[in-house]
């Protein structure tokens, strides 16, 4: 028997349905007894990468829905979000730490799954994100 454990969260494509990442999130700390600290790294890294499968993959189309699946193994929980937009190359991504992207107002979503997750991977050109945390 595997010892791997699922949990899913569908969305539709709207913002106003990301606010369901912190319940989704909340349940997940206390099934699994995860510390404060690595909560709030959870919560920042799904609730950007929902919201940039909203926004920026489906558009905010209504008729399209995220994926969120979670898997939970000993020593490590990961994430893959997933929407049904056109894809984007993270490599293009431009860096938010350079100083000609310093004032501007967004574009700081996958610097900060990068920074607060433990591995961070892209697949299906760009419409699923899986992120890792180490236990």
């Amino acid at each position: 028997m595997s010892s791997m454990k699922y949990e899913i969260l569908t969305l539709i494509s709207h913002p106003r349905h990301v606010e369901r990442v912190e319940t989704f999130v909340g349940g997940l700390v206390e099934k699994y007894q995860i510390n404060s600290d690595l909560r709030g790294n959870i919560l920042i890294s799904l609730t950007e990468a929902v919201n940039n499968a909203i926004i920026h993959g489906n558009g905010q189309d209504e008729t399209k829905i995220v994926h969120v699946k979670c898997t939970h193994q000993p020593g490590c929980i990961s994430f893959k979000v997933s929407d049904q937009g056109p894809g984007f190359d993270p490599a293009r991504v431009p860096d938010p730490t350079q100083p000609e992207n310093i004032l501007k107002l967004g574009g700081r979503g996958v610097y900060l799954m990068k920074e607060l997750s433990d591995k961070i991977l892209f697949h299906d050109n760009g419409r699923t994100v899986e992120i890792h945390f180490n236990l």
